[in-house]
């Protein structure tokens, strides 16, 4: 089949700290909201990080049965409910061929809630006492899988595990199926629940967590001020269409996946390269694949963690893939000043956001930016969301390992 199949967005569906749909997530994104309060799943006595961007008020009734409930980890959960949102709203359901609808959806961890629970109870109870769902509960395709049997989706049902950058990863891959003809409609996205004990530790003392107790002052990319990620949780869920499959049956869209950039580092397993090597090739490719011209409006939803080294090499990356004044002119934001680092999820939810972005005409922004930062001095749309008509979004992530990806949409 030809390489030039179009691809777009027919569907979405989330659940975030923002919200328990895509509308809600977006509503809070453009208005400044923020998602980030005290860890309420586990007593944090004795950790030093506190703070968390934890799933209010999920329903899994809704989406799961009470059995499917205990068999299932809280990120698959997400998963599916997320995904089940995304399939209702593109109306996908019997209109493609059960062997050419794949599912392709990330995580960076998988069901770390459940391997900490079930080695807990090995220490303390013998291996006895171990669940048999474990292993299926714990590996991280299971999101894929149990989105893959509920639709009936016989194509590829893949994970994508690349630490931060799960969620673009999944979604690029996904256009990629569909571009080159091996599927005609993805249900893609990505999926954390990783806000316990083991994960908190091991990031606190790897220096990458903020340890501040105040809520506003906690995640802030790009500000003078930051000194680490707020841990997020929760899911968000795309489905990707064939263009002329779409147009066929009426589907909404939201827009077109257009470009996609993925690259290694090659540097080091937890920092970019200084020089951001690899960031500012992902972004080259996709903005090469979306047709990018000087004359684009450009909005960048930046990975822009809130970690020194971070939004300072990102900063350098943008800068290198649009030139200075591409880079100045461009609007430039950090959503997970709201939702806080949802690890494998951010991707997903980012590239939520730059598609309401590109409908809506509006940029939400980064909030708690007070400090600005000689190393950091692109507009990033500081604490209020400004109205522009862009023509271009691109969605950086950039992971442990050195991974790193971005996406190109467009308005169709």
């Amino acid at each position: 089949m030809s390489e030039t199949r179009r691809v777009v967005v027919t569907g979405l569906g989330a659940i975030t700290p923002l919200g328990s749909n895509a509308p809600e997530t977006w509503k809070g994104l453009k208005s400044g909201k923020n998602g980030i309060g005290p860890i309420t799943l586990f007593d944090t006595e004795g950790f030093k990080a506190k703070l968390g961007a934890e799933v209010k008020d999920f329903d899994h009734k809704a989406y799961l049965e009470v059995n499917d409930v205990l068999r299932t980890d809280r990120y698959a959960q997400f998963a599916v409910a997320a995904a089940q949102q995304a399939v209702a709203e593109s109306g996908i359901a019997g209109t493609v061929e059960p062997e050419r609808f794949a599912v392709l959806f990330g995580t960076g961890i998988g069901g770390i809630s459940t391997f900490e629970k079930e080695h807990t109870k090995l220490l303390e109870k013998g291996p006895r006492r171990v669940s048999a769902l474990f292993v299926p509960m714990m590996i991280g395709n299971m999101a894929a899988g149990m989105i893959a049997i509920r639709h009936g989706c016989r194509g590829s049902a893949m994970p994508a595990v690349t630490a931060c950058a799960s969620g673009s990863n999944a979604i690029g891959e996904a256009m990629r199926l569909i571009r080159h003809g091996y599927a005609d409609a993805v249900i893609t996205g990505g999926a954390e629940a990783a806000i316990c004990p083991s994960a908190i530790a091991g990031f606190v003392n790897m220096h990458a967590l903020s340890t501040s107790q105040d809520p506003n002052a906690a995640s802030l990319p790009f500000d003078k001020r930051r000194g680490g990620f707020v841990i997020g949780e929760g899911a968000a869920a795309l489905v990707l269409e064939e263009y002329e499959h779409a147009i066929s049956r009426g589907a909404k869209i939201y827009g077109e996946v257009c470009g996609y950039g993925s690259t290694c580092d090659a540097h080091h397993i937890t920092a970019p390269h200084p020089e951001a090597r690899g960031g500012a090739q992902a972004m080259l490719e996709a903005m090469g694949e979306a047709a990018y011209t000087e004359a684009d409006v450009v909005y960048i939803n930046a990975h822009g963690t809130g970690t020194p080294a971070n939004d300072a090499v990102e900063t350098i990356a943008v800068k290198k893939a649009l030139g200075g004044d591409g880079a100045r002119r461009a609007y430039v934001s950090s959503t997970k000043s709201m939702t806080g680092h949802m690890l494998g999820a951010a991707g997903a939810v980012e590239a939520l956001a730059c598609l309401y972005a590109l409908n809506e005409g509006v940029i939400p922004p980064t909030i708690h930016l007070q400090e600005p930062d000689e190393a950091c001095d692109l507009n990033y749309v500081p604490n209020t969301a400004v109205k522009a008509e862009i023509t271009l979004a691109l969605s950086n992530s950039l992971g442990f390992g050195g991974h790193n990806a971005c996406l190109a949409f467009r308005k169709v």
